[in-house]
């Protein structure tokens, strides 16, 4: 492990020049000397095989912004660029592209002869310019309920947000009442009996996105890019055919027969809570680089606890193993376990929620006092041990896990790594556990929260997701150490789980918590990927919008009024990373959030080398099977850390060439 960092900083924070890759260039995926068993020989095909506990909501990629629903969709799929194993942008759908000197402007040149495909493999319709003008406007309707509109916001693409507005307020209209405006005058009221604004009409061809020819495809931005590049291998960017989508309505997505497909493989068989099957699409474009022909996820409820038994026994090529029995493990299988790559496409935070919705016995209206006062929240924040709780992912190492920023260490960077602008450093170098300074908050909020009528302990509701692993023991610890730090007292941590599915529609955005570990994965490469859609208004995560109190609202605004005018700075990298450092800082110094861990190193038996498989610190490069290879027995840590040196060694170089 000695050489775990060696270099992280500069090739994650390289992301961004490496997104920006020379136009056209397509380098060899192929690793020497791991051909996976019987190759491309029918007679011989190649299965992964895999347990699942947590079954997707929806495959309808226009609409949803969850990894776990993504996981299909980005292998099945393809997007306008793919990334290599290095990190570097190459072709894919798009043979080749170019932006206009200020990057306002970028047109790609879509591969002729690409296939839509049904689950059995059918040509159904060719690949062209127009299916991402038709995903476009399918996402950009306020209609459809898509999350990816605010990746079009971003990007400052002409008219998105305007129509996304016009769309929303004729939705308005529809249930609207007759009513009165402030001043008397007629006006149109929404459900709450506020007054709806009018919106100026937009039409749908107004969007800047163009299919000027069947293979070409041309996106016009209000303000200059650069990282635009990095932001179409997600969801947002994804093509559909108009012609299936208008058919399917809202059963796109929904089941293997209401998807097509252009990507590695096609979704063969799907049976929820039984079993997922991908198979290689044999109509696809580059199949020369699909090694794997069938994926194999086998839904098992128990999956955290009985893969490992069942990849000992032969019957799954990949296991997670819990910290509680990773040295007993180690020591009986040293050659077969390793750990997982770094990575900082996800960033997990505890949050508190300002409009809890849950039962009457966790006491929602005392939470609500509670949550709003600065104290209580910092008593919190600097009373939790995140080494301790982290000890239930590595016992070997947890220190190594720890986060402490939202947006991560390596992720961006300027002249300096983003963690270190706007007043972060102070987290980046340091360390929020104190508890003497978090009993001196708690002495300060039991004195304003008693003469705001508060009643103690305060009811802290913390929830899981009882399919995450590991997930359970990390509560556990939080509740005893926060307890034992602040005192029954002042607090009382109840610990509860979540439904076994659908458990951010029935716990988080629902609101049905106090305070519970959440995440964000990175979309992009620029400093907002991570500081900004969590915490708009609107959004799901800890509804800090909904809040009456007047501090807390006004820490919000000076939140927002910085994420504003970082948004605004695009010709200026160190004023907007500066500025969107100060808006996190505002997060930080307030207590909104406690950031903990990136993506976890975790512990497994795997049969894939991680570093043939695509790779980015944004989007879902990371989940793509194409590129890798099955390794006839699991890669030990020796192995992995000499694939990791090697993988280092390429990729420096990889960077110098592009």
């Amino acid at each position: 492990m000695k050489h775990w960092k060696r270099s992280l900083s500069l090739l994650l924070a390289g992301a961004m020049v490496l997104s920006l890759a020379a136009c056209g260039k397509k380098g060899d995926e192929e690793v020497k000397g791991s051909a996976a068993p019987g190759g491309n020989d029918p007679a011989s095909a190649v299965t992964y095989r895999m347990l699942y506990a947590s079954e997707v909501e929806t495959m309808n990629y226009l609409t949803t912004t969850t990894f776990e629903n993504l996981r299909i969709p980005a292998n099945v799929v393809d997007t306008l660029i793919e990334y290599d194993r290095y990190g570097v942008a190459q072709p894919s759908l798009a043979e080749k592209w170019e932006s206009n000197a200020d990057a306002s402007e970028w047109t790609f040149h879509i591969r002729k002869g690409v296939k839509w495909v049904d689950k059995t493999g059918a040509e159904v319709a060719e690949v062209k310019a127009q299916d991402w003008v038709d995903a476009a406007y399918y996402i950009l309707d306020a209609n459809n309920d898509s999350g990816s509109e605010y990746n079009w916001d971003v990007a400052q693409v002409t008219n998105a947000h305007n129509y996304f507005e016009y769309t929303a307020y004729l939705l308005k209209l529809e249930t609207a009442t007759d009513g009165v405006d402030e001043n008397g005058q007629p006006a149109k009221l929404d459900e709450d009996g506020e007054v709806i604004k009018e919106v100026a009409p937009v039409a749908k061809e107004d969007i800047g996105v163009k299919a000027t020819d069947d293979y070409t495809l041309v996106f016009t931005l209000d303000a200059p890019c650069p990282y635009f590049l990095s932001m179409l291998c997600w969801s947002a960017f994804m093509p559909v055919n108009g012609d299936f989508l208008a058919k399917c309505g809202d059963k796109f997505g929904t089941d293997a027969d209401n998807l097509l497909y252009c990507g590695p493989y096609v979704l063969s068989d799907f049976q929820p809570q039984v079993q997922q099957v991908l198979s290689k699409n044999a109509a696809y474009w580059d199949k020369d680089k699909v090694y794997i022909d069938t994926i194999q996820r086998t839904y098992n409820a128990e999956a955290s606890t009985l893969s490992t038994t069942m990849f000992l026994q032969g019957e799954v090529d990949e296991a997670t193993i819990s910290s509680n029995l990773l040295s007993s493990l180690m020591a009986s299988y040293p050659d077969q376990i390793r750990c997982s790559r770094p990575d900082t496409s996800y960033s997990y935070w505890y949050l508190f929620n300002f409009d809890p919705n849950f039962d009457a016995e966790y006491e929602p209206e005392n939470w609500k006092k509670a949550v709003n006062n600065e104290n209580f929240r910092l008593s919190i924040v600097h009373a939790l041990d995140r080494v301790n709780a982290l000890q239930v992912y590595d016992s070997e190492e947890p220190e190594a896990l720890v986060s402490n920023t939202i947006t991560p260490l390596s992720f961006a960077s300027a002249s300096k790594d983003y963690a270190y602008y706007g007043g972060l450093d102070k987290y980046t170098d340091g360390d929020t556990f104190d508890a003497a300074k978090a009993l001196e908050y708690k002495q300060k909020a039991m004195a304003e929260l008693s003469a705001e009528g508060a009643t103690f302990p305060v009811k802290v509701y913390v929830r899981y997701n009882p399919t995450t692993a590991n997930w359970a023991d990390e509560c556990q610890l939080v509740e005893q150490q926060l307890e034992n730090t602040l005192g029954a007292d002042y607090i009382d941590v109840i610990v509860e789980a979540g439904p076994d599915t659908g458990f951010l529609g029935a716990i988080r955005r629902a609101g049905k918590y106090g305070l519970m570990k959440c995440n964000w994965g990175a979309d992009f490469a620029d400093a907002s990927a991570f500081i900004v859609d969590p915490f708009k208004e609107g959004s799901s995560y800890s509804f800090i919008f909904k809040s009456e109190d007047p501090e807390t609202q006004a820490y919000y605004q000076e939140y927002l009024d910085l994420v504003a005018t970082a948004l605004k700075i695009t010709n200026d990298e160190e004023a907007r990373y500066e500025t969107f450092a100060k808006a996190e800082a505002i997060l930080l110094d307030h207590g909104f959030a406690i950031p903990i861990h990136t993506s976890s190193r975790e512990y497994s038996f795997s049969k894939l080398n991680p570093f043939e498989g695509q790779y980015a610190p944004f989007g879902f490069a990371n989940y793509r099977f194409k590129g890798q290879h099955l390794l006839d027995k699991a890669m030990g840590m020796e192995e992995f850390q000499a694939a990791y040196d090697q993988w280092l060694t390429e990729r420096d170089a990889a960077l110098a060439a592009s």
